[in-house]
């Protein structure tokens, strides 16, 4: 296997990017768009499985079935802290293989839980965090993809791989309340189960949302395994990477990529669910798909536009049209379960996701050119040899960055619909929870403007 693994690899240099540097990294981003696509789309498959639990006998209360929606965000996070150093440990190739074959656990599970309505609710808690490997297959993936491309492309290749990957969510929100109403794989695929609606008998194969996966998940590891490389540039050791918790503009960061991914990855976990909860006679698995797709797409387009007219400018106007956003879901909610329109509500909630898309590539473009900055900074007038060692650590550290970030970042997909079960518990109704949400925007835009986008900003980027 020692074809897969680079020895020499210098993407800034031009000579060597175009002639091979630019082909093998497009080949490696080329496996690992699909490689996450289906990462995001069992992570978050769970927003669907919830929604129809109930029309399958499973007999959870609101608060149950919102917990089972926000676990896979937690565990999904958490894991990202780790899979954040795993590349420069392991390799990119050799861990997208490992961490794309895991998604086979949650995917086959929850295929084989949800057929009986006596399962556990133990079981299916632990099906929700095990869900998670997709989430942390994120940061990896980023991480990874980051070290190929030269500092000019990364935004449009970061762009495109996060992007088209966040497809999966969308994806998997269009595809499974189809293949849910028909028996894929025959006998192999088990029974179906009645759902009775309004006097009518109806027959759902719940246990597709899972099973559906499983070709593909099977067939992107083997493309990863076989078709992937792993750069000795890229290799570092914990230790080595650990310095970015020293880096004040790691936090600063984080906190931004909160605002951004974890608002895009929070309401595709929780609109579904949240929805319903607010328009009962609304089926919201006819249109959640929408809002992921519109923030996924929203991303590739954001990692272009930040390459041109510079992250922090983007990121900056990003927060104020959440924050404007969020104020426009609260004028169309029902009040005391009267009133409120729908269709208002749906459309702040896509200018949210498409918001939160461009915030997550223009967040994602001013990273390595804070860290660029920052290590470039500090070798002036130090010599050829002091430049270049400032390029390979601002790359280590910028990779490692982008993969802690989005650890921190995905806790939103367990806080925002969670944040919905705890305000509706507690005060009756999600406002209180939608208040927090714009003060939270409220802070990330002052942090924007103050440290990036004003003139004469500490690190403009």
């Amino acid at each position: 296997m020692a074809a897969h693994v680079l020895t020499r690899w210098n993407p800034e240099d031009q000579l060597f990017w175009k002639a091979e540097g630019k082909a093998i990294a497009r080949r490696n981003l080329w496996i690992s768009i699909p490689a996450l696509f289906l990462a995001f789309a069992v992570w978050m498959v769970w927003s669907m499985v919830v929604v129809n639990l109930p029309n399958v006998g499973f007999k959870y209360d609101n608060n149950q079935l919102f917990w089972l929606a926000a676990l896979p965000g937690l565990s999904g996070a958490t894991l990202r802290i780790f899979y954040s150093f795993m590349v420069p440990i392991f390799g990119g190739r050799k861990w997208t293989t490992l961490s794309t074959a895991s998604l086979l656990i949650p995917a086959l599970g929850i295929g084989f839980a949800v057929q009986n309505p006596d399962t556990p609710y133990s079981t299916m808690v632990l099906l929700a965090i095990l869900s998670g490997f997709g989430g942390g297959n994120f940061a990896s993936s980023m991480a990874n993809i980051s070290f190929f491309f030269p500092k000019a492309e990364k935004g449009t290749a970061l762009g495109l791989n996060a992007g088209l990957g966040n497809l999966g969510v969308s994806a998997m929100q269009f595809l499974v309340p189809l293949v849910i109403t028909a028996g894929v794989f025959g006998a192999l695929g088990g029974d179906s189960q009645t759902w009775l609606k309004d006097g009518v008998s109806k027959d759902m194969w719940l246990q597709n949302a899972g099973f559906i996966w499983v070709p593909f998940i099977a067939l992107a590891t083997l493309a990863a395994w076989f078709g992937m490389h792993d750069l000795d540039a890229a290799k570092a050791s914990f230790a080595e990477q650990a310095v970015i918790f020293k880096r004040k503009h790691n936090w600063l960061m984080c906190w931004l990529y909160i605002g951004t991914f974890g608002s895009f990855i929070g309401y595709s976990a929780g609109f579904p669910l949240f929805t319903k909860t607010q328009f009962p006679d609304v089926n919201p698995t006819q249109y959640a798909f929408l809002g992921p797709l519109i923030g996924a797409l929203a991303r590739v387009a954001g990692g272009w536009i930040s390459d041109k007219l510079g992250g922090a400018v983007v990121t900056f106007w990003t927060f104020i049209v959440m924050a404007l956003a969020v104020f426009g879901v609260l004028a169309f909610l029902p009040h005391d379960g009267a009133g409120g329109n729908f269709w208002m509500f749906f459309a702040m909630f896509m200018v949210l996701f498409a918001a939160s898309g461009v915030g997550n590539a223009s967040t994602f473009r001013m990273i390595p050119v804070i860290f660029t900055t920052h290590h470039q900074r500090a070798a002036a007038g130090k010599g050829r040899a002091a430049e270049e060692q400032a390029v390979k650590d601002a790359n280590r550290e910028a990779a490692a960055v982008l993969g802690f970030s989005s650890a921190v970042g995905a806790y939103g997909a367990f806080f925002i619909p969670k944040g919905f079960g705890t305000s509706m518990a507690m005060t009756g109704g999600p406002q209180a929870a939608l208040y927090v949400f714009i003060a939270f925007y409220v802070s990330c835009l002052l942090i924007t403007w103050w440290f990036y986008s004003r003139k004469n900003a500490e690190m403009p980027s």
